[in-house]
């Protein structure tokens, strides 16, 4: 069930899933979608820090066809009394699971200086 990394995926059959309740699993995810077509992988973002999903993922399906498809009949479908949103994955969406590391040197200025 787990992906590869973003660029190893399919990017024309992978749909963009948000508005996800906190209590869906990726598992969940996995068997909604599979009435829209073969799942190939679904991916849940989680915060670095608190590991807790951040309400949104991408699914992956076999073909494009199935992912247009699951757009057509998924979007504002509602899981535990929430809508959820279905479309293609934007230039956006794609990056929001790529962390950066940050650099801060030479904070001596920030010393008190009494």
């Amino acid at each position: 069930m787990a992906a590869g990394p973003i660029n190893e995926r399919n990017q024309d059959a992978t749909i963009y899933v948000g508005g996800l309740d906190e209590g869906i699993t990726e598992s969940l995810l996995w068997e909604f979608f599979l009435q829209a077509g073969h799942v190939q992988s679904v991916h849940m973002p989680r915060d670095r820090i608190t590991q807790q999903p951040q309400g949104y993922g991408f699914v992956e399906f076999s073909t494009e066809r199935d992912a247009d498809y699951a757009i057509k009949i998924m979007n504002m479908i509602k899981i535990f009394n929430k809508p959820i949103r279905v479309n293609k994955p934007s230039a956006h969406h794609k990056n929001l699971d790529i962390g950066a590391n940050l650099f801060i040197g030479k904070l001596s200025f920030l010393k008190n200086r009494d």
